[in-house]
């Protein structure tokens, strides 16, 4: 059956209802969202004279619920235009409208009878084959069907989105007995390559996979601070970004999420599973009942683990919880020799290894936690999942780790973390020792480009699912072509190279301006293209201002106009190359990085990709070929019968105001991508793939090198008086300072072509050379160099 999903119905406008029904709409789906109707008239109604039957009455509590989600922060929309895409109802009088649907989920409160009295609605309207999915995050999959149809329990499944649904990438796929395989599969498939995620297919027990596991780390870790008589701050310290964790850690993470959620978990695992030999780490401490009974839930009533109040001065400041006094205090900043020690070492992996091997307080923690965790996993599987990695992949995807624990086990050396477990009271699953036994020493491993993982059923090592459609570049390392300090390039096998580097944010120096001018060379004598990406937090947060201002300091103007040439020259090179170059960022795409992305042959940006050319910022221009590529796109955008200045300024105060697009949707719309020649990737981790099925598609349709432009169309003094006045009017407005001023005046003057008395046609380098003489003379300016100095020390620039 060739099922294809063209409107969706989202039957729950609650925070994760409303959420969902906006992921559906913002890839492009018509959604119905739906909800109960009020029963009662609001004040502002009753004033407008208003009946319970009026349509704005009746779908007060939809229409209300969809604009807060809206408006909420982070945006659950990769554009604003995609609420038109939403269509709102309530179940009364729309309910019948879902057998116009494809797919229906279920989004309403986590109680089973509600649940099953909707279900019964359902069946009068849904039509035959249609989906009907749960998102339910812990009642029974199996239980919701009883009484229903055979046609209905054949398309029914749990699809378990987490909060918020946009960002977070996980999507639990639950099926019951009575689920058609057909569907099954459809929904991993259509979970991964339309909505972005990465679906686990999840069994029918208490709390799935992901929270399962999740839920059981936090309340470990609740017990090994009570045992080792730390405090929040301490356990924040350790739990976090440090041992490849999101910056919320633990204590951060439960207020987010919610305490009472998170006891709730905690206590239907305990009741719900009797056989988990791990299921007193799950009992509720007295210090945490006291934290419930005061309603300290987290940010849902304003306080938790954490409070903020205001200091002394009016500063906002985080107060942590005492566990033992119940009073909240100042934040501490804990000092371990063990985490001292391993800051220096960037690479997760290796710290890691070297955290555990602390002989203070810190290193015990950890390794008693890891222990703790790699124990339950262990014993977790065939219970959850047959399969290993489905566990890693949902922590990673759900809870935001940068390795499974798994992973983490392969790290720390499987036998002799297992021998080190045995000595310390841990218990190991049966699996792993005969795994070990019959010669197999690590969960993964790396073969020819492939990673493949341990299946215990068949004791061999099986290819990861998706194949050639989630390419890794780390796993290429066999296959290295040429390499520097900072970068690698790899051959990505069908004739496609791939460059990625390891730079601090991915910033951008010599070393990788380098790897460019090699991997370009490389691939124009002997391959087909180039891919450009990684598989680091973001992709590049542009060039490396530190270089730019030693030589600023120094006065060393000739070896900064040197090091400015050889940026624009590498940015020249990506556009014209012989070769197909294509770009596959994700993240943080900034500065440098987006100037890269904007001379690239096709870009293939991850969805959640923020683009921008955030120069202006620390008061300096696009110096890589940023303000010149800005020039020539608003030249050919403009139009017979549209002001050309119209376009200019929309262009400029694009740059001038350091925009940065909040999705790869966005920016299309901001001029940093082009519709006609760049490729959103909804899944992240596919975007790497598709970049290299992009080189084929150029190079097999006879990629030629393009030639450069003489033709720029420019508009000189006629345009740059009306930028000017622009930038006056923000800086009357008080929205530009003084040097905000000087800056966007010489960004004008490149965009404008210089003071040409009439439009003029120009070259690129034209426009290269003035970009370069305004960006060498604000290095000079001493507020840029206040400016940059302040990033450097890890704040904002600073607004002077």
């Amino acid at each position: 059956m060739n099922r294809i999903i063209k409107k969706v119905a989202v039957l729950g406008s609650g925070v994760m209802g409303s959420r969902i029904a906006c992921h559906f709409a913002g890839i492009g789906i018509q959604t119905l969202l739906l909800d109960i109707s009020p029963t009662t008239l609001n004040e502002a109604e009753t004033a407008r004279k208003l009946t319970i039957e009026h349509p704005a009455v009746r779908n007060r509590i939809v229409n209300d619920a969809l604009a807060a989600a809206i408006k909420s922060n982070p945006s659950p929309v990769y554009t604003k235009d995609v609420v038109k895409r939403i269509t709102t109802g309530n179940f009364t009088d729309n309910l019948k409208d879902i057998a116009g649907c494809d797919w229906v989920i279920e989004v309403v409160v986590e109680r089973l009878d509600i649940k099953q009295q909707l279900f019964n609605e359902v069946e009068n309207y849904r039509k035959p084959g249609t989906l009907i999915t749960s998102n339910t995050s812990g009642i029974p999959i199996h239980l919701m069907t009883e009484g229903r149809s055979e046609d209905f329990k054949k398309h029914f499944c749990g699809t378990h989105f987490f909060n918020p649904p946009r960002y977070l990438r996980l999507l639990e796929i639950i099926p019951t007995p009575d689920t058609d395989p057909e569907v099954t599969a459809f929904l991993m498939h259509y979970g991964d390559l339309y909505l972005g995620k990465t679906t686990v297919l999840a069994k029918d027990t208490p709390a799935f996979i992901a929270n399962r596991i999740g839920v059981f780390g936090i309340m470990a870790i609740f017990g090994l601070l009570d045992k080792l008589g730390m405090n929040i701050d301490e356990v924040e310290a350790l739990t976090g970004p440090l041992i490849g964790r999101p910056k919320s850690a633990t204590f951060r993470t439960a207020d987010v999420v919610g305490i009472d959620t998170l006891i709730k978990v905690a206590k239907g695992v305990a009741a719900n599973c009797p056989g988990d030999e791990q299921k007193d780490v799950f009992a509720i401490p007295a210090w945490l009942e006291k934290v419930v009974a005061n309603n300290w839930l987290g940010d849902k009533t304003g306080q938790g683990f954490f409070k903020k109040t205001k200091g002394a001065g009016g500063e906002k400041e985080i107060q942590t919880l005492n566990l033992q006094t119940l009073e909240y205090g100042p934040r501490q900043r804990p000092k371990f020799a063990t985490v001292e020690a391993a800051k220096a070492i960037d690479d997760l992996k290796p710290r890691l290894k070297m955290l555990v091997q602390g002989t203070d307080k810190a290193g015990e923690f950890l390794r008693l936690f890891h222990y703790g965790l790699f124990s339950y996993v262990s014993m977790r599987i065939p219970e959850i999942s047959d399969e290993l990695y489905r566990v890693d992949d949902a922590m990673m995807a759900g809870f935001g780790w940068e390795i499974g624990a798994f992973e983490s086990w392969d790290v720390l050396g499987v036998a002799k973390t297992v021998e080190k477990m045995k000595e310390a009271g841990f218990k190991v699953a049966a699996w792993v020792e005969d795994m070990l036994a019959s010669g197999f020493t690590t969960f993964y491993k790396v073969e020819n480009g492939k990673r493949l993982y341990y299946d215990i059923a068949s004791k061999a090592y099986k290819p990861m699912p998706g194949g050639e459609a989630f390419l890794v570049m780390k796993n290429f390392e066999g296959q290295t072509v040429w390499k520097n300090s900072a970068c690698r390039l790899y051959h990505l096998g069908d004739e496609v190279l791939g460059l990625e580097w390891n730079t601090k944010m991915g910033t951008i120096g010599g070393e990788v301006l380098e790897g460019l001018q090699r991997s370009i060379g490389t691939a124009e004598a002997q391959y087909k293209g180039l891919v450009i990406g990684g598989d680091g937090a973001n992709f590049s947060a542009g060039a490396n201002v530190g270089l730019i201002f030693m030589l600023a300091i120094e006065q060393d103007y000739d070896e900064l106009d040197m090091a400015i040439r050889q940026f624009q020259n590498t940015m020249m090179r990506v556009r014209y190359s012989a070769v197909p170059v294509v770009i596959a960022p994700h993240g943080l795409t900034l500065g440098g990085s987006c100037e890269m992305s904007l001379h690239a042959d096709r870009v293939v940006p991850a969805a959640e990709s923020y683009i921008g050319l955030v120069e202006l910022g620390v008061g300096l221009i696009p110096g890589g070929g940023g303000s010149k590529e800005f020039a020539l796109r608003a030249g050919d955008e403009m139009h017979d019968g549209e002001p050309e200045t119209i376009t200019l300024k929309n262009r400029f105060f694009t740059v001038a105001t350091a925009k940065v697009s909040t999705s790869a949707y966005e920016a299309f719309e901001l001029g940093y991508l082009k519709k006609d020649r760049d490729i959103v990737s909804v899944n992240q981790g596919r975007r790497i793939a598709e970049a290299k099925s992009s080189v084929i598609e150029l190079y097999n349709d006879g990629y030629t090198m393009p030639v450069q432009r003489k033709d720029v169309k420019v508009l000189g003094r006629s345009a740059l008086g009306a930028l000017y006045a622009g930038i006056h009017a923000m800086w009357r407005g008080q929205y530009a300072t003084d040097h905000d001023v000087v800056v966007a005046r010489k960004m004008a003057y490149v965009m404008c072509g210089g003071d040409l008395s009439e439009p003029s046609l120009v070259s690129e380098q034209y426009l290269l050379d003035l970009e370069r003489e305004a960006f060498l003379s604000l290095c000079g300016e001493k507020k840029t160099l206040e400016r940059i100095q302040s990033v450097l020390k890890g704040g904002k620039p600073i607004r002077n």
